[in-house]
């Protein structure tokens, strides 16, 4: 559905238009695991819309016994991706709150992550929910050559993701994510690592993004002129090479790829070019996701701002 034509509310939950899963999302939620084992259990072969769909139902059951009980029931791949996926995001949930359970938590998830990784070899989403835990510690892993900053991290953990998937979405998301200085790392490091390894992706990659996602992340509203930083020659470009290159690929996607499609609106609003910023809301449709609006004031009002800008209507939101 196109963004320009739709009426009512955005739609902020993660499932987006992937009916399956906002389907299995009320079963999770309710206790039920029988449709999470099919729709993940379809997804073997498709690395990104396992990511997208773990992610996501582990959300739905982090505050549940469901993937304790799933795994004790019915101890399959999946049940196992299931209770690593929670047990991540609780340990990260745990360490953020500063609880003094936070280490046994994330000892918790770190077998977690083995054991489902060891259940399904060819999987890398094991390792990339294990990857987001890296932050938690000071990995200190050699960078390879190539890098200005040669900044140290868990390169080898990314190093085993890139072998069982080379242009693995998430697991380049959660690396970079290890630089950036809410972590403890530097704005020169990460974008060093963004630009070292959006280079190395094929033009019509969604990770040919990972630059803007480090500008925003490196946004500092109290710096000269900031906002007109994506009019830059450099990001201006970048912005339009992703639009050019990866956006017709979007059509493809078995699910809309919200996250990806809001930085580059974003980008390209920011840029001033608010042409093809609108063909991508078009593309988003009704979906929307708190990043990168967040980063500039409160999600919805930054969101409906740049669709003005465009010339696109403003839904109602709840």
């Amino acid at each position: 559905m196109a963004a320009g034509l739709f009426e009512g509310q955005y739609v902020w939950h993660p499932a987006a238009d992937d009916r399956r899963l906002a389907s299995v999302c009320v079963d999770v939620r309710a206790g039920r695991y029988l449709s999470a084992h099919e729709a993940l259990a379809e997804t073997r072969g498709d690395f990104g819309l396992r990511a997208h769909r773990s992610l996501v139902l582990a959300s739905e059951a982090a505050d549940s016994d469901l993937a304790e009980r799933w795994l004790a029931e019915e101890p399959t791949p999946e049940a196992a991706l299931m209770w690593a996926r929670v047990a991540v995001l609780r340990a990260l949930r745990a360490a953020d709150a500063k609880d003094d359970r936070a280490e046994a938590l994330e000892r918790i998830a770190i077998t977690a992550c083995d054991r489902a990784a060891t259940m399904a070899p060819a999987d890398p989403t094991p390792c990339v929910a294990k990857l987001a835990m890296a932050r938690l510690h000071d990995l200190r892993d050699p960078a390879p050559q190539g890098l200005l900053t040669q900044p140290p991290g868990p390169w080898q953990l990314f190093s085993h993701i890139l072998r069982l998937d080379p242009w693995n979405r998430e697991g380049h998301h959660r690396f970079l994510a290890f630089f950036f200085t809410r972590y403890g790392g530097s704005v020169n490091a990460a974008w060093d690592v963004a630009a070292f390894l959006s280079q190395r992706a094929p033009a019509s990659s969604p990770l040919r993004l990972l630059p803007l996602v480090a500008l925003v992340e490196s946004y500092n509203p109290s710096q000269l002129l900031v906002d007109r930083t994506w009019e830059q020659p450099q990001w201006r470009s970048t912005a339009l090479a992703i639009y050019q290159n990866w956006l017709p690929e979007v059509p493809g996607y078995r699910f809309t790829p919200v996250l990806d499609l809001a930085y580059l609106a974003h980008a390209l609003f920011m840029a001033q070019r608010e042409f093809e910023a609108r063909a991508v809301f078009m593309a988003m449709g009704p979906y929307a996701c708190r990043m990168p609006w967040s980063v500039f004031g409160e999600p919805e009002e930054q969101l409906s701002r740049a669709r003005r800008s465009c010339g696109l209507p403003v839904p109602g939101s709840a």
